[in-house]
């Protein structure tokens, strides 16, 4: 390419997901196929019984005004009431319905309750279409026409809000219209917020495929997907890998949210996936038996009661939930209410996702709603618990992460703990948490843990308490205070650094004790325990003696006993054994922390010898050390890591 020549940018496809809605037998398989070309009637029972059973998938490549390439993805579902499971597990990642009535038989029992769950989901954009046009006359038509306006009037599908097309798939009219309306809107889809969210694609089939493997589809509802990354499935966490991505046929790199997906993964078995979980990046988000939500039930439904037990439908999983309402025995029909649902099997959830409600019997939807917390805090006071949901359930991004964080008081959050709470990816909480340590609201204790000014005061007031609780002389191990309080570990040495700077207690070493009290030192004495500490902190875990130290310093060996006693005493330094073997405390930490990792295993002499590249000298007394403070438990010649 010459200087002068201009590249040429290709637009970005954008991608609609649209979900059928209706009765059966009123075209929704037949207007896909008219429209795309493609039968979603994949299963041999369906073509042989000429209903849609199970889920099925086309698209439509298609360009807007403009010529950004649009994919316009379709998700046909049953319309018979047996298969309202199945539709169920369709209509949850969709960003637009297509309610099918047909012009011979109108509005009957399943358009109303499709209708009702797209509401129920959330669902706010879509198209009506009188089919099976080419069945009726003209009067006939403009009849069904009326009652359908009549029918949609309050709804998100209302004349002006949306379009109603007489269309027949039989003979072509009214399908140049269709396509027109789906093209406006994919080319007018709001796409804000996916950006910020980690991805996750509920899965809705899983197969395989000769000469690929294990295959899963399902509509990345957030973030993206590229070949080669690695993968969980929740619930579960079984890990897994990306070997390939297509959408409807065509192979990518890299998918966005919006989109149809096939995976191809390696890692897993088909027999070991069922529709219902959910991929997600490792270690990010978890599966919840539990969730706090605000429910609406339907006009006209029965109230349901304290502790009833219902269907609950969420994306492509579903189980039986447990309902406990907050602040009554009963809810009414067409309220809005705050509920607690313990599910009997864990689902990954989000806050604000949608989900739909059905009683047992007889099976009708009877409501739905959304998550406002996927992580409640067990044992957190009802009257608490209804002020935090109803604080959440409108408050901006921000104000949510702040909500959480104070919340959880003195134990506060990391950064981690939120992206598990919210599914907001890292880059986005980070962001809004500067913000919020910017204006004040909270304070950043190391580069991931964060406290509400609130909570700072009152881990800085259970400190002081305990120390209170101890004689002048004998302080407060920072161990102590890590296993006494109620205080975060990781907030208790940055904190205890703070208050001694603000001289509202003193730390020597390990040791804190109450503002000018504790053992006084001399600037002389406390110079001679920073030397001999440095020379034990150089060495690591190859211990000098203290003959050695001695002559290195050239001091004596009663001013060295005085100062190693002190040292010993503040937990700066550690004796191993009956033996005069001593080890600097960071040493000690980063060997137990290396030995943790292998928790489950056993190992003998020789493997520690190995690990910490010590001799027998040093190495038995360190083994020994961590039996007396249960690291390890010796069995026979070997020991356990606990």
């Amino acid at each position: 390419m010459t200087g002068h020549e201009t590249p040429v940018v290709t637009p970005r496809l954008k991608s609609m997901v649209v979900g059928t809605a209706g009765h059966i037998d009123h075209g929704k398989t037949a207007l896909i196929r008219a429209l795309t070309g493609v039968d979603t009637d994949r299963l041999p029972e369906e073509k042989r019984r000429g209903i849609t059973i199970d889920l099925g998938f086309a698209s439509l490549e298609d360009k807007a005004s403009d010529g950004t390439p649009l994919r316009i993805s379709f998700v046909d579902v049953p319309g018979h009431a047996n298969f309202i499971r199945n539709m169920l597990a369709g209509t949850g990642g969709i960003d637009a319905v297509m309610l099918v009535i047909a012009a011979d038989e109108g509005i009957k029992p399943q358009t109303k309750e499709h209708l009702a769950i797209c509401g129920l989901l959330g669902v706010r954009r879509g198209i009506t279409v009188i089919s099976k046009t080419d069945a009726v006359n003209p009067t006939r038509l403009d009849q069904v026409v009326g009652e359908v306006q009549a029918f949609l009037d309050g709804t998100f599908l209302e004349v002006g809000e949306s379009k109603i097309l007489p269309v027949s798939a039989k003979n072509g009219d009214g399908l140049v219209e269709l396509r027109c309306e789906l093209r406006g809107l994919a080319q007018n889809l709001d796409e804000a917020g996916r950006p910020d969210h980690l991805p996750r694609l509920p899965i809705d089939r899983a197969f395989v495929m000769k000469g690929f493997g294990t295959v899963v589809t399902g509509t990345l509802l957030s973030g993206s997907i590229c070949s080669g990354d690695s993968i969980a499935l929740e619930p579960g966490g079984r890990s897994a890998r990306v070997r390939g991505i297509q959408t409807h046929g065509h192979s990518e790199e890299r998918v966005s949210a919006g989109s149809r997906v096939a995976l191809n993964i390696a890692g897993v078995e088909v027999s070991e996936i069922n529709r219902g979980q959910t991929i997600v990046q490792p270690e990010t988000l978890i599966a919840t038996s539990t969730i706090d939500a605000e429910v609406k039930l339907l006009p006209g439904v029965a109230a349901m009661k304290h502790r009833a037990r219902i269907h609950f439908h969420a994306y492509t999983s579903d189980t039986l939930a447990s309902v406990s309402i907050y602040g009554s025995n009963s809810a009414e029909a067409a309220t809005k209410r705050l509920m607690r649902l313990r599910l009997h099997r864990p689902i990954l959830l989000l806050p604000g996702d949608r989900f739909v409600l059905r009683q047992l019997s007889p099976a009708t939807t009877i409501g739905g709603g959304r998550v406002l917390d996927a992580q409640p805090i067990a044992r957190l006071k009802t009257s608490k618990c209804i002020a935090w949901l109803e604080s959440i359930r409108n408050a901006s991004v921000e104000e949510q992460l702040r909500l959480r964080v104070d919340r959880c008081g003195i134990h506060g959050l990391s950064v981690g703990e939120l992206i598990r709470e919210t599914g907001l990816n890292q880059e986005a909480i980070i962001r809004s948490l500067n913000v919020l340590v910017n204006c004040g609201k909270l304070v950043r204790f190391s580069d991931n843990l964060f406290l509400t000014r609130n909570a700072v005061e009152d881990a800085t007031q259970a400190i002081l308490l305990r120390l209170e609780m101890k004689s002048n002389q004998e302080g407060v191990g920072l161990a102590e205070l890590r296993s006494r309080t109620d205080v975060r570990g990781e907030v208790i040495e940055p904190l205890v650094e703070r208050l001694a700077v603000e001289q509202r207690l003193r730390r020597r070493g390990e040791m804190v004790y109450p503002a000018r009290t504790g053992p006084e030192v001399s600037a002389e004495d406390e110079h001679l325990h920073s030397k001999i500490e440095a020379v034990y902190k150089s060495a690591g875990l190859a211990s000098p003696s203290t003959n050695e130290v001695a002559r290195t310093l050239g001091i004596k060996d009663e001013e060295l006993r005085r100062s190693m006693t002190t040292l010993l005493r503040d937990k700066l330094i550690v004796r191993m054994g009956t033996d005069p073997v001593y080890i600097h405390r960071h040493a000690v930490e980063e060997l137990r922390q290396r030995i943790r990792d292998l928790r489950g295993q056993t190992i003998d002499v020789a493997r520690f010898k190995q690990i910490t590249g010590l001799s027998r000298k040093y190495a038995i007394p360190l083994l020994e050390y961590f039996d007396r403070e249960r690291v390890t438990r010796k069995e026979g010649d070997r020991r356990l890591v606990l």
